[in-house]
């Protein structure tokens, strides 16, 4: 796929004067919303599940992991823009990938991380993040607010004819929010507040009661809807709890949680690749906390429990996976991208690829599997699975197939979750957002122990 200019028209880049006049709007729009904020129906005080303490070796492995995924949005992250690439080499060589806004997200995040844990100065984590947003702000192609998938990295076009995309915003806006809290900016909180107040949440529902996946000008709004459960739940809050043109918070309920799967002792709402049950629960905290229809901390912790089982089981077709070798979500294979997964995932697909974001992904969820297992993975693929960045995306020890690549999405989720297990920082500082604690309120989530026991079991309906 080769990159391609948008070739529709777009409006006259704002000057600084009109990019402080919308901040302005924008702060104003963002204060009225919190003070016309309906209290939550009960509060949610927080109760952490409780994080198993890891030891040296376990800390000095997640420092080793977290530095090299570092490496990666340092080195490919451009310098003026801030915008990161998709996809880069493991070898550390040049990339030519366009700029991934989900990408962008996930690097706002690291930064912050980074200054926390004195691997990057404070005012650089500063820089890094006006220069990214300012940059998004002004230049970055947009429709309504909502940012296209993919861009030139330096210029901030629409590149590959991409959709402008919900939940690629979604994963963008989410680190722009950690960055606004853990940094304390006023640009920063000027610049993330007037992106979040410029979207148009209730347009992308187009008439319906659940947002699409995004728009193209040349052919309109995407068919395809958010309505199944997957890695939407951090969009629908977003939503529900935006500054401006926010969505009913009765969107909550217009979604359907399912299927709902049992494999071995476990039942949980499906969805085969891990990503989705990791992607919300980066920023969000759910932890101690559920909706009427589920308490989806648990529900991740159970989907990922019950693919690691899943994949011991298919160990008489892949003797090389195991419960101490396993991991399945979407990835680079040899045969090219796939959205796989399990349990009940397609298993004619399967070719015994291994994906280590997959435990990456849920290291807070099953800390002490998820561990045991990358070091496995470590082990089992050595250099050429082990690299500049960390793992490479997938490799398969079967056929001794590697990626060639690392994927900034993959390698930031992993990130993200290794911090969270070691000392909850995305946690904490997200949800000191009013937008994301009132979102959890209007869509109607309560202490876990406040729900009556009768009312615990997972339910489908809408």
């Amino acid at each position: 796929m080769a990159n391609a200019r948008s070739r529709h028209l777009k409006k006259p880049r704002p000057g600084r004067k009109l990019r402080t006049a919308r901040l302005l709007i924008a702060k104003f729009a963002a204060c009225l919303a919190l003070v016309a904020a309906p209290a939550p129906r009960a509060p949610l005080s927080p109760i952490p599940a409780p994080i198993e303490a890891l030891s040296v070796a376990d800390e000095a492995f997640l420092d080793d992991l977290q530095l090299r995924a570092l490496r990666y949005f340092e080195e490919h992250s451009d310098p003026v823009t801030g915008l990161t690439r998709d996809r880069a080499p493991i070898d550390g060589s040049g990339s030519t990938a366009p700029a991934s806004i989900a990408a962008t997200g996930f690097a706002l995040t690291t930064w912050c991380i980074a200054a926390d844990r004195n691997w990057l100065p404070r005012h650089e984590a500063i820089a890094r993040t006006r220069h990214a947003l300012r940059f998004i702000h002004d230049h970055v192609d947009h429709e309504r607010g909502w940012l296209y998938h993919f861009v030139n990295i330096t210029t901030g076009k629409r590149a590959w004819n991409c959709e402008a995309s919900t939940i690629d915003t979604a994963l963008f806006l989410k680190g722009a929010l950690l960055a606004r809290e853990y940094l304390r900016d006023p640009e920063v909180t000027d610049l993330v507040n007037a992106l979040y107040a410029r979207i148009d949440w209730r347009w992308a529902l187009n008439n319906g009661p659940t947002l699409t996946h995004g728009w193209r000008p040349e052919t309109g709004f995407i068919p395809h809807r958010w309505d199944s459960y997957s890695e939407l739940l951090g969009l629908y809050l977003l939503g529900i709890g935006a500054p401006a043109q926010a969505l009913p918070a009765d969107s909550w309920n217009a979604w359907h949680r399912g299927p709902v799967v049992t494999y071995g002792s476990r039942t949980f709402i499906n969805y085969p690749p891990l990503f989705a049950h990791q992607y919300a629960h980066a920023w969000f905290d759910f932890r101690g906390k559920r909706d009427r229809y589920a308490d989806y901390w648990k529900n991740s912790v159970d989907a990922t429990l019950a693919q690691r089982d899943w994949c011991a089981d298919l160990a008489g077709k892949f003797n090389h996976w195991s419960r101490t070798l396993w991991g399945l979500t979407a990835s680079d294979s040899a045969r090219g991208y796939m959205d796989w997964g399990g349990p009940t995932g397609g298993s004619e697909r399967l070719d015994g690829t291994l994906v280590p974001c997959a435990p990456g992904g849920s290291l807070p969820f099953a800390p002490r599997e998820c561990l045991d297992t990358l070091r496995t993975m470590r082990a089992t693929g050595g250099d050429k699975v082990w690299g500049r960045y960390g793992f490479a995306d997938a490799f398969n020890p079967h056929t001794g197939w590697v990626s060639p690549d690392v994927i900034a999405i993959d390698v930031g989720i992993t990130l993200l979750m290794a911090e969270n297990l070691r000392s909850e920082f995305v946690w904490r500082h997200f949800m000191r957002a009013p937008e994301a604690r009132r979102a959890l309120a209007l869509a109607g989530f309560q202490n876990t122990h406040d729900f009556p026991a009768s009312s615990l079991a997972l339910t489908t309906r809408k």
